[in-house]
């Protein structure tokens, strides 16, 4: 490691510092080393799974993964909430989005297909494209063909449910596809799926193609997703901020089909705004739609440097809006609550509200928060400062040796609980990574999650933050001398 880039965030002088506390410390260098690549990564590249209904996508997600968490039933359409999940294979760490899950429209299974698989793909650095080999190459497998050529993004192709030997001649005849070599895999059993993922490391970048900070050029637009669930008021809100009729408004919740990128300028700064409103529902793929929406949402986030969040105030806060807060959260973007259809409360619904803020928003407590209304447009203008705050928060870096006279008087005056006779302390620590802050902290023994959210909470109190997630790791020294570990 010789120059400032492959020091995450720390400078030279600092970084040499850094290495010789550890070393005092009786850590591992190469270990400490590597604590610190993995904190300053930022965005993983992202893999999206995609193919018709019932061909074993979200099986074989789960087989990527290594755990059951995608919802897995032998019918199509049932991959519902979350799409993204965090995979490692062979030391590289990637996204994988599950696009598992629509309602199949027996009039229209094209159409459905192809904006399932338009969604992932726009989000994706490439693709897992899979097909039934016991089926053979269908229409709407061949629909997929045409759009993931259009998009010239990697691609390989995994002929599922391949069982055995007797199985391989129908891989083979994959061919056809045009997508090159079909990679013969049984993701219920777990066959192939080995050279499959070797495969797709070859075909992932090494980083997302989109970044931010370094990654973009210099004066251009900060981008900033509108989200929040249907009929919330994204699109008014939209036109409201452009001052004129961009985005067709309707009272029909979900009448965006396609996230619209606008241009605006805004107290002499010119922004990027996504839209993403839900799509248009109807009876028969109803639930379908709501999957739309958070892949949408999803891949909106993943595009995005600031979420901004809103929140219909006439109705209560639902568990839609908590699933995409975390969405957003856990995408790590600068946040920003905004608390639509205020002109619209009574004293009785504004009190009940703020109790379920106190109550349902703790996640998000740290998010600057702006109560608006996008017809009327009352307090639209304070709406960019909260946005300035956020960026400024999901950007701050505090220097090494602040952190640890901080982290010093901290454990000083609040020490971690003694648990099995034992006190873990926190050694030192480092800011690894921004956008958004990414800590990794050096302990003595295991840190509870409890006095790990008592460290943030204490950090968030002196170096500000505000609107933006903070992302902690806690490498654990066993004994002097004594490789640490990951908890």
């Amino acid at each position: 490691m010789n120059d400032q880039h492959d020091h995450g965030a720390l400078g030279d002088a600092e970084y040499a510092e850094f290495m010789e506390l550890a070393a005092e410390e009786g850590f591992d260098i190469e270990d400490v080393e590597g604590a610190l690549e993995e904190a300053a990564a930022g965005p993983l590249p992202v893999l999206a799974v995609v193919g018709r209904p019932n061909v074993g996508k979200s099986t074989l997600v789960n087989r990527i993964i290594g755990r059951r968490e995608a919802v897995v039933e032998d019918k199509p359409g049932v991959t519902r909430d979350r799409v993204t999940y965090e995979a490692e294979w062979a030391g590289r760490r990637f996204k994988v989005v599950d696009t598992g899950g629509w309602e199949q429209d027996v009039l229209g299974i094209d159409a459905s297909v192809a904006a399932q698989a338009e969604y992932a793909i726009e989000t994706a650095d490439a693709v897992v494209f899979v097909v039934d080999a016991k089926v053979g190459a269908t229409d709407t497998d061949e629909a997929v063909v045409r759009l993931l050529r259009k998009s010239k993004k990697p691609v390989v192709l995994c002929a599922n449910k391949v069982d055995g030997q007797s199985g391989e001649s129908d891989a083979a005849s994959l061919w056809s596809l045009g997508l090159g070599m079909p990679h013969p895999v049984s993701s219920l059993h777990g066959r192939g799926t080995g050279d499959m993922l070797d495969a797709v490391l070859e075909a992932l970048p090494e980083a997302p193609e989109q970044t931010f900070g370094a990654g973009t050029a210099i004066g251009g637009p900060r981008r900033i997703a509108l989200i929040g669930r249907p009929n919330v008021g994204k699109s008014s809100l939209l036109n409201k901020v452009a001052k004129e009729e961009r985005v067709v408004v309707n009272e029909l919740a979900g009448t965006t089909r396609d996230p619209v990128d606008e241009l605006i300028e805004l107290g002499g700064i010119t922004w990027k705004f996504v839209d993403t409103a839900g799509i248009r529902k109807k009876v028969h793929l109803q639930q379908g739609a709501d999957y739309y929406a958070s892949l949408r949402t999803a891949a909106a986030v993943e595009k995005a440097e600031v979420a901004v969040i809103l929140i219909d105030t006439t109705e209560q806060i639902s568990v839609q809006d908590q699933r995409i807060i975390t969405m957003a959260v856990e995408a790590g973007r600068a946040i920003v609550i905004a608390y639509n259809k205020w002109d619209e409360l009574d004293e009785e619904r504004r009190y009940y509200l703020e109790r379920e803020i106190e109550t349902e928003m703790q996640q998000v407590s740290w998010a600057p928060r702006v109560n608006v209304s996008a017809l009327t447009g009352r307090h639209m203008e304070k709406l960019v400062p909260a946005i300035e705050t956020a960026l400024a928060g999901w950007e701050t870096r505090i220097p090494t040796g602040r952190l640890n006279a901080f982290l010093g008087e901290v454990v000083a005056a609040h020490p971690h609980p003694i648990r099995g006779g034992k006190q873990p302390r926190i050694l030192f620590g480092t800011q690894a990574g921004s956008k958004p802050p990414r800590f990794v902290l050096f302990a003595s023994g295991f840190l509870e999650h409890g006095y790990r959210r008592f460290i943030e909470r204490r950090l968030r109190e002196e170096f500000g933050f505000e609107g933006t997630p903070i992302h902690m790791s806690v490498r654990v020294r066993e004994k002097r001398g004594a490789q640490y570990k990951k908890k």
